[in-house]
């Protein structure tokens, strides 16, 4: 387990506050937006201490997206998508320290190479970057068509310097037996990239992305997943935690995810913040009682396979 023990600086946010408003005008200066000082001292969260899946759970506003951002900003975690901040985020980031777990032969583990943040806006940037790839290569095909016949069966290319090179490069191929036309277009556009429902799609996203040996902070991982999708990543990032030697932070209210064998959950909803277990949470007890309450529509429909 790389990561032990995250400690937040609640006991210094009153001098931050002034330091930076100091910085901001001298003993007149204020600080505009204290995010996220006072966000976890009313919680009474001080420390963290985790395990191979450990889960911050909270609805909007509770702080597990800020936390996990902490979190991964210290440790310098690789990243794509932005984040909220403020003008106290690196004061306050530069406050927090972490301690890292030690191997069986007492040696401490260092945060491995390619560890990083996963995001939901991530996932969507993805699926929208290959949409826009597989309409620029399905527009593409046609003018592919109209150059293969005029390279095919048009006049030969005259080379005269390396400003025809890439012309002439293609009127070879062009011409070779042994390459269609369906070759010719595939080589020259390339493939589109199938993609299946966003759920899916999101879920061969990090089927690609996650690899052995690695810490990944992971922000609400199920959006776009439907409950099916959501228990195959739930099977897939219990694998790579106990066989594949990865560890994960994972911020979510997914009843599917707070389930995660062994997981560590820390309920930001609560005061103060408290480890519980997934069946103590809000969100899997208003699942619970909805189904609970309609029962008997499952006994009188069901149809075992």
């Amino acid at each position: 387990m790389y990561l032990e023990k995250f400690i937040l600086p609640i006991d210094m946010e009153d001098d931050l506050l002034a330091d930076r408003a100091a910085e901001n005008g001298g003993p007149h200066g204020y600080v505009d937006n204290s995010y996220p000082c006072g966000l976890f001292a009313e919680k009474d969260l001080f420390e963290i201490g985790f395990k191979k899946i450990t889960i911050l759970y909270g609805g909007n506003g509770s702080g597990k997206s800020t936390l996990l951002n902490l979190i991964a900003e210290k440790l310098r975690l690789n990243r794509i998508a932005p984040y909220n901040s403020g003008e106290m985020f690196a004061s306050y980031v530069e406050n927090c320290e972490y301690s890292l777990g030690y191997d069986d032969e007492g040696f401490e583990y260092r945060i491995p190479n390619g560890s990083r943040v996963i995001t939901s806006d991530d996932i969507f940037d993805y699926m929208l970057t290959v949409r826009t790839n597989n309409n620029e290569i399905i527009e593409n095909k046609e003018t592919a068509k109209d150059e293969w016949a005029n390279l095919k069966f048009g006049e030969t290319v005259k080379f005269s310097g390396m400003q025809d090179y890439e012309a002439l490069r293609l009127q070879v191929l062009a011409r070779k037996k042994s390459v269609s036309r369906r070759q010719f277009i595939r080589k020259t556009v390339g493939n589109e990239v199938k993609l299946s429902s966003n759920g899916e799609t999101a879920l061969q996203y990090f089927e690609q992305k996650l690899k052995n040996d690695t810490l990944y902070c992971l922000d609400e991982p199920e959006n776009s997943m439907s409950p099916k999708m959501q228990l195959a990543l739930v099977k897939m990032l219990e694998d790579m935690a106990h066989y594949c030697g990865c560890q994960f932070v994972i911020a979510t209210h997914s009843p599917f995810l707070l389930a995660l064998e062994g997981a560590r959950i820390y309920d930001l909803d609560s005061r103060p913040a408290v480890i519980k277990e997934w069946w103590e949470l809000e969100n899997t007890r208003i699942y619970f009682d909805f189904f609970e309450k309609n029962r008997h529509f499952f006994k009188s429909n069901f149809n075992p396979i």
